[in-house]
């Protein structure tokens, strides 16, 4: 007897019957933003995002305006204190947001494109423009950043975050360059690009249709480092005193609390706030990091939390960073029938 090939029956085995298979619908959903530690990312980075827009003009009062409350706590009218000419520190930390946001997503928004454009073209072409493209991403993988950012600032008259955006941006695209260029070697030889090119496709749209979405998250992930690398560039300069202190960002904050000896005189409230705000903002990219690197790699994905049954019925639990063996379950001794008494 044979089953016709349109039926969609089975035969479950060891059952001997017929059975329709359950067919489950898929829900379609974005992954990366299923986990809790990406939502909160960037949650709190759209948050952040908003008081860049509207800080200043939500702000209560001008953050250059002096009062006669000096170096005053937190209270109703000054909810994070005032500074030692009356300034209303909460307000500082309003109108500064946009510097720091500005000047972060902007160098890592240049990073990231160069890095795209150099890393992806020397690992696709090969030969010798990726000799050249290589001794680049090696001159400027060993040119140390942050001095030559220093360097370049100081030697601007009132840098403005643009320029120090430009300037940050500028020199830290060669680790990520590199990174693509050692992923773009080992996608060149697929065998869907190898199809693409025998087909005819050009250069162009191999590279932006077969290789680049394969790269999305290593791109994200080097955007999102990039941007904390300039928040905390940017922070540095104007702590330092390098960048224009005349225009606000949670560095200039702190560049004043630490030039008035703000911990000497007990006024936590001038640089608590700045530097919490500064906390914050990085954990929030590095959860959103984090979760790039869950989308990319299931077992990250799983946190730790996945079960696998065995065939035996058992139920395993898999550990990240650890691959269980599965010992097989010792089969129970056998019983012998008891002998009956002689005499029966």
């Amino acid at each position: 007897m044979s089953i016709p090939t349109s039926s969609v029956e089975q035969v479950i085995p060891e059952q001997g019957a017929m059975a329709q298979p359950v067919v489950r619908p898929t829900r379609r959903r974005l992954r990366f933003v299923s986990g809790g530690k990406a939502v909160t990312g960037l949650i709190v980075v759209a948050g952040y995002a908003l008081i860049a827009v509207i800080g200043p003009w939500i702000a209560p009062y001008d953050p250059d305006a002096r009062s006669g409350a000096l170096l005053q706590p937190p209270s109703a009218q000054h909810w994070f204190g005032t500074t030692h000419l009356g300034q209303d520190v909460f307000s500082q930390i309003l109108v500064g947001t946009r510097g720091v946001m500005l000047v972060g997503l902007t160098a890592g928004v240049v990073a990231t494109v160069l890095s795209v454009l150099i890393g992806v073209t020397a690992g696709y072409l090969g030969g010798y423009a990726d000799d050249g493209l290589s001794a680049l991403s090696n001159v400027f993988l060993v040119i140390p950043a942050l001095p030559l950012i220093i360097i370049v600032t100081s030697s601007v008259n009132e840098a403005g975050h643009l320029v120090v955006a430009l300037v940050i941006g500028l020199t830290s695209w060669a680790w990520g360059a590199r990174v693509l260029r050692a992923q773009t070697l080992s996608l060149r030889r697929r065998d869907y690009v190898e199809a693409a090119r025998a087909t005819g496709e050009s250069s162009w749209r191999i590279i932006v249709f077969e290789i680049l979405p394969n790269l999305t998250a290593i791109i994200a992930s080097g955007f999102v480092g990039t941007v904390i690398f300039a928040v905390l560039a940017e922070i540095t300069l104007a702590f330092i005193g390098v960048s224009a202190i005349s225009s606000w960002n949670w560095g200039t904050i702190l560049f004043w609390a630490q030039s008035q000896q703000a911990l000497a005189q007990g006024a936590w409230w001038w640089f608590v706030p700045a530097g919490l705000a500064i906390a914050i903002l990085g954990t929030a990219l590095a959860l959103i990091n984090f979760g790039i690197d869950e989308f990319v790699s299931p077992r990250l994905r799983s946190g730790g939390s996945g079960r696998v049954r065995t065939a035996d019925g058992r139920t395993v639990r898999m550990r990240v960073g650890f691959t269980p063996v599965l010992a097989p379950r010792p089969a129970p001794p056998a019983t012998t029938p008891r002998r009956e008494e002689a005499g029966r």
